[in-house]
């Protein structure tokens, strides 16, 4: 699955792309009824992602922006469904009852070493053809803004 994802906001447009290989249940010895696999986000040529990185720090609790970005074609990661045909709930949550078209996904990015890994929130509407990033935990919020830059 492909999507070509745009944040436009004060005359600027962010390109990029987000790709998910299909999803499987976890190991047997794991009592979620979680879905994992692997994506990346893959840059856009021309993207101009300048007020996207702002909202993302601010959205993510990242301290600054990252300086002296190093582009890279794309940002691999593995991901986990969370739940699927959700309905978001104020604050932004999501719940399954009602039903909606939310599916609340986490991904993990990096290596998983030590100050080589972090963890972050997209949530994706297929009906509305809507997406968002959410902050996992704000320890993670630099980390992967600095992944998100060189990307997006």
């Amino acid at each position: 699955m492909q999507w070509l994802a745009t944040y436009a906001s004060q005359g600027r447009i962010a390109r990029f792309k987000i790709e998910l290989d299909a999803a499987s249940a976890g190991d047997s010895k794991d009592s979620s009824n979680f879905k994992f696999g692997k994506g990346s986000i893959q840059a856009v040529p021309g993207s101009d992602a300048s007020v996207l990185l702002t909202a993302l720090e601010k959205a993510l609790e990242a301290k600054r922006l990252p300086a002296h970005v190093q582009r890279s074609g794309s940002l691999p990661f593995t991901y986990a469904i969370l739940g699927e045909n959700q309905s978001q709930i104020s604050g932004g949550g999501f719940n399954d009852k009602p039903a909606g078209h939310w599916t609340a996904m986490k991904i993990f990015i990096g290596s998983g070493e030590e100050n080589d890994n972090g963890e972050v929130f997209l949530n994706f509407n297929s009906a509305t053809g809507r997406a968002q990033f959410s902050e996992k935990d704000s320890g993670y919020g630099d980390f992967v803004l600095a992944k998100l830059a060189t990307v997006l």
